[in-house]
């Protein structure tokens, strides 16, 4: 059932919170940690205890927890959540600690033994199974029989032995009595025993066994637990969301005759290209009726001619609007053929969702109260200084009638993945309201819990990072802007190993149709590969504008612009496989680091990036590994596009599973060439002009001859 959602959200700051049906499952947040109960009532004069004071347990510093329970960490079916806290009490009593964990909307808990690992510090794991929330939290007591077997084990005397035993008769006999079926006759016997007739030794060895204390741990007293007090939550999303590869296609230049508006049909013939390639995630924009109204001509003018297609995000007109196609590219069953086609060529589709409408489209009509209109009696059209957008009305999220707007937002949503469609590129989402997509995305997910949001949010900081928090699975970045040695080191340090790194998964894209960065511009071929092998191996998951990519497209349409020349945005352009699969193309290039990511784990994956030293500011170093070192990656680039560059590295062996007494042997796998390296400083030379780069697998005489044949493909 949907959920509607009821609270003014025109209401945005210092708002009181949404009532329960707009509220979204990541908030679980309950008022205490300490668990309370009705007081006694006071003697004269006597303090008023709020607690229960028998409850010693004291459960702080959990991890994850993103702001105090607020919103939900992310990982993605086959993980392993890893939950840690500092748990611990008076005195020197023995505790039982359990990781408690269920599906949401489960009632009842599975639970998982924590074990102590350093100062007082507990760490527990359970299986992200199956896709969609988990909730977990904690539970803790004082455990007296541990306490017990614990002394028992140190006591010398006689006397204090048998004192003891006679002690644990007491805790076993009244474990038996919770105990159920065989058990109990087992744990009355084993009661009787402690003091029975037998030597005392034996009978202390009948204390200590491990049979009895597997049992004592199932039928623990928890009258005195103390759990948490708050539900904590996890979302679990399709494996895409982590690792995936991403190549932008504009439909309507898939048509191999020149100057032809391409179908559906046309791009059909894309799909083994573009999966011998290596990408798993065919990205289109907007694919619906593009206005008339304000249509805008070539590279961006105002005077557009009657040939001109204008821009696909200037989105509806009399054919329709956001649940429509563009009758040139075909019929909704031309669609969804193309999606069961890439789902055979192993390549998921992704769509762009673009809230905002041309000027002719249906919503202005049906629905003028979701637009701004200005003194003068028009629609406010969308500006970004100086910047304008003729074409574009953006939606007023201020309306009185945004209850409407919001349940016709999702219903778009809901559409297009009732067509097949899994993965949302969504424009400009840092524009629309926050609690709108906390709200849509979880009412999305729970009837399409393998749906993806990738955010478009070229943005301050927190805004992304709230994006992220409140439901979006990956992240574009900034990543196009970092072009120095410092500046990629300090943001990959922050991505993958800062707080965001829980929630945030970012997306790195060396450039999109609206991005042309001036290195680019000036770079060269081998700026093209550099910043492509960056972004395929600093992140598990990376993507590029496809052709404009692979025949590095580089020139601008004026000087200090980042906007292409001719730009694919506001016209049909035509793409020649013979051009693209030439001399003159990165195809080739592309397609062996595509299929170099896809052979080595270390890369499915960004928490393990370490970067290490090297003694020139022109290289970079950095490596990712598997878990116990099982495949590990090393890559050193060459950030001058120009000029050959040089230096020793300073490994940090231990970040790369190596011992320092041990050759290890790397094999760069760009060039298939390889070398026996000794110790962390080595000699690497790169000419940008031959390859910008190594990408290294390394093997060491400490990995087995069965890790180097998994990963040699």
């Amino acid at each position: 059932m949907s959920r509607k959602p009821p609270v003014d959200e025109k209401k945005r700051v210092n708002a009181e919170p949404a009532p329960a049906a707009v509220k979204v499952a990541t908030r679980q947040a309950k008022p205490a940690v300490v668990e309370r109960v009705a007081p006694p009532v006071p003697e004269p004069d006597a303090p008023t205890l709020a607690v229960d004071g028998r409850k010693r347990v004291i459960i702080e510093g959990v991890t994850p927890e993103l702001d105090g329970g607020e919103f939900a960490v992310k990982r993605t079916v086959g993980d392993i959540v890893t939950v840690e806290a500092d748990v611990f009490t008076d005195g020197h009593d023995a505790l039982s600690c359990r990781l408690q964990y269920r599906k949401a909307g489960e009632t009842a808990w599975q639970e998982t033994p924590m074990r102590v690992l350093v100062n007082d510090r507990w760490r527990g794991e359970f299986p992200a199974a199956e896709l969609g929330r988990y909730e977990y939290t904690i539970l803790a007591w004082v455990d007296a029989f541990k306490s017990w077997r614990h002394d028992l084990s140190r006591w010398v005397q006689a006397e204090d032995i048998a004192i003891a035993l006679r002690v644990g008769e007491q805790l076993v006999g009244k474990a038996a009595q919770r105990a159920t079926g065989e058990d109990t006759r087992w744990l009355t016997q084993r009661a009787s025993e402690l003091t029975g007739q037998r030597d005392l030794d034996y009978r202390r060895q009948l204390g200590l066994d491990d049979h009895l204390a597997g049992l004592m741990e199932r039928y623990a007293d928890r009258s005195l637990a103390l759990g948490y007090g708050k539900e904590l939550a996890v979302i679990v999303d399709d494996e895409r969301a982590r690792f995936s590869t991403w190549y932008e296609l504009f439909p309507r230049s898939c048509n191999p005759a020149p100057g032809q508006h391409g179908t559906f049909k046309d791009c059909e013939a894309w799909l083994p290209r573009i999966a011998a390639m290596g990408f798993d995630v065919l990205y289109f924009p907007p694919i619906h009726p593009v206005g008339q109204v304000n249509r805008k001509g070539k590279n961006n003018t105002l005077t557009p001619g009657p040939d001109d297609v204008g821009s696909p995000w200037a989105i509806g007109s009399s054919e329709g609007g956001h649940k429509d196609i563009l009758s040139a590219l075909g019929t909704l069953d031309d669609f969804r053929h193309l999606v069961q086609k890439a789902r055979e060529h192993g390549i998921a589709i992704a769509l762009d969702i673009a809230l905002q409408c041309a000027p002719d489209h249906p919503y202005v009509q049906q629905h003028p109260d979701w637009f701004r209109w200005r003194p003068d009696g028009t629609v406010q059209y969308a500006e970004n200084p100086p910047k304008k957008y003729q074409d574009i009305y953006p939606f007023n999220f201020e309306t009185a009638d945004w209850r409407a707007l919001w349940d016709e937002i999702k219903s778009i949503f809901a559409f297009w993945a009732e067509q097949g469609v899994r993965i949302f590129r969504v424009d400009n989402p840092h524009t629309k309201p926050f609690a709108m997509w906390e709200w849509l995305i979880a009412e999305i997910k729970q009837t399409t819990p393998d749906a993806i949001f990738l955010a478009e949010a070229f943005t301050r900081p927190k805004v992304m990072h709230r994006l992220a928090k409140i439901g979006y699975s990956q992240s574009y970045t900034y990543y196009a802007w970092r072009n120095t040695k410092e500046e990629l080191t300090e943001y990959l340090t922050e991505l993958t190993q800062g707080p965001g790194a829980e929630y945030f998964r970012p997306n790195f894209w060396p450039n999109t149709p609206d991005i042309l960065t001036e290195a680019l511009q000036f770079g060269g071929k081998p700026l093209f590969m550099t910043r492509l092998i960056m972004a395929a191996t600093m992140t598990a998951n990376y993507g590029i504008y496809g052709p404009a990519y692979e025949m590095m497209e580089h020139v601008a349409v004026k000087h200090g612009s980042e906007e292409y020349l001719d730009s694919e945005k506001y016209q049909v352009r035509h793409r020649d496989f013979s051009m693209l699969d030439g001399p003159d193309s990165l195809h080739d290039f592309i397609a062996l680091v595509n299929r170099i990511r896809q052979r080595n784990p270390a890369l499915h994956s960004d928490p393990s990036l370490r970067f290490h030293k090297i003694g020139n500011e022109q290289l970079i170093c950095y490596s990712k590994a598997t878990a116990h070192f099982a495949n590990v990656i090393l890559v050193v680039v060459n950030l001058d596009p120009n000029y050959t560059q040089a230096g020793w590295t300073e490994l940090n062996l231990a970040k790369l599973g190596l011992d320092l007494h041990h050759p290890f042997q790397v094999h760069d796998l760009l060039s298939g060439a390889h070398y026996l390296w000794h110790g962390p400083r080595n000699y690497v030379e790169l000419n940008p002009h031959r390859m910008p780069a190594h990408v290294f697998r390394i093997r060491s005489s400490l990995h087995t001859e069965q890790d180097f044949a998994t990963f040699d493909g």
